[in-house]
């Protein structure tokens, strides 16, 4: 039989463990706790009619407990996207729409809206990412 004592500091033990170890910015969705760095991870992109998507893996850097996605679109006409209503501008590269947004969650899908001018008027398209913590893997550094 365990005594009362022994018992009281295993169970505190026990939740002390588990709150570490899920508590926290850069929650991921599945109990991982990412550290500052640069990552590579694969990205799902859903809605819309199709024919648009980003490049899969994507960049994503934890800095601070904040994780951030560079997405690269398979279009240059995307000069901005919404995340949680607040407005990212793309920088175009190499003919494409490249965006740095905040990522809330992994393995969660986010809402976020993009707009595109590739139609006679522009139009604002709602889609969702996910972004796969089981792809994570060291992306090297930072540039």
């Amino acid at each position: 039989m365990m005594n009362k004592r022994l018992f009281a500091v295993l169970s505190f033990l026990a939740v002390f463990l588990f709150m570490t170890g899920c508590a926290g910015k850069g929650n991921t969705g599945k109990n991982t706790v990412l550290q500052d760095g640069v990552y590579e991870i694969g990205v799902k992109l859903s809605g819309g009619s199709g024919k648009a998507s980003v490049a899969s893996p994507a960049k994503l850097v934890m800095n601070g407990g904040e994780m951030a996605a560079t997405l690269v679109w398979s279009s240059g006409n995307y000069d901005y996207m919404l995340v949680d209503d607040v407005r990212y501008d793309a920088e175009i590269v190499d003919g494409h729409s490249v965006f740095v947004i905040p990522v809330s969650a992994l393995d969660t899908e986010i809402a976020v809206i993009a707009d595109t001018t590739a139609m006679s008027v522009p139009h604002e398209i709602e889609y969702t990412l996910q972004f796969d913590s089981s792809s994570l893997s060291p992306g090297g550094e930072d540039k």
